[in-house]
């Protein structure tokens, strides 16, 4: 085990304080890494069931081999990382508005780094996501109107509560009719979040997708020794 308590990375941004610790947990005997924003938890090591699941209910509902992603939200690397275990994918593309976060992956602070930064199927793109998903160029600089298979996205906590009040205008049918036009026919799309389901977002999402689903998902949470939820909502252009 290394010192209990590391800090790893800290920079300040236009967002506010970003910083990477690495921590060992005293009940659970395990190292922890952690990312905050000024006083605010962003992500845990200890809490990826979800951000797992997030790639694995996206790319399930996604049709054919040679799939191109896009990942809205780079963080600790867990749902890239599982998008590029499913043998179907021939790209990804991590969009993430930090670039002192790429750096944490690129520079190896996070021991598990090496398996996103040294595949070859994998850019790690600084960039706002939002902005990207609005514009006609969309998320491949080098390629302006590439159309993608699978577009996943963990930045904000839930399409109510956001890092950034500009992230807004994304969650109303005007911004997700924006991010069609860089899925194909047939795409999926596929969002994280820290609430229970929201049946007004569902209502969104159905003003523009075919039949979107809200998928609870259920984990067990070792602090508090409770089970916890997020939600997953998927979405498929018809």
């Amino acid at each position: 085990m290394t010192s209990r308590f590391v800090e790893l990375a800290w920079r300040e941004t236009p967002m506010g304080a970003i910083s990477l610790r690495r921590r060992l947990d005293p009940s659970l005997k395990v190292e922890v890494y952690e990312a905050k924003l000024d006083d605010e938890f962003l992500m845990s090591s200890l809490f990826t069931v979800a951000e797992v699941e997030l790639a694995r209910l996206g790319l399930a509902d996604a049709a054919g081999a040679d799939l191109d992603v896009v990942v809205g939200g780079l963080g600790l690397g867990y749902t890239a990382r599982t998008v590029l275990a499913d043998r179907r994918v021939r790209s990804l593309a991590v969009v993430e508005a930090l670039d002192e976060v790429i750096e944490w992956h690129r520079q190896g602070l996070l021991p598990f780094a090496a398996d996103l930064t040294s595949d070859p199927r994998t850019r790690l793109i600084q960039g706002d996501f939002f902005a990207m998903a609005d514009s006609a160029e969309g998320f491949d600089r080098d390629e302006p109107g590439r159309r993608f298979h699978v577009v996943l996205v963990d930045i904000d906590h839930t399409p109510r509560h956001l890092l950034h009040p500009s992230h807004a205008a994304f969650y109303t049918p005007q911004g997700l009719c924006g991010l069609t036009d860089h899925l194909h026919p047939g795409g999926v799309f596929a969002l994280w979040s820290n609430d229970p389901p929201d049946e007004d977002f569902t209502a969104v999402l159905a003003e523009v997708f075919a039949a979107p689903q809200a998928h609870v998902v259920s984990f067990h949470n070792p602090l508090q020794q409770r089970r916890a939820t997020n939600t997953v909502y998927v979405a498929r252009m018809a």
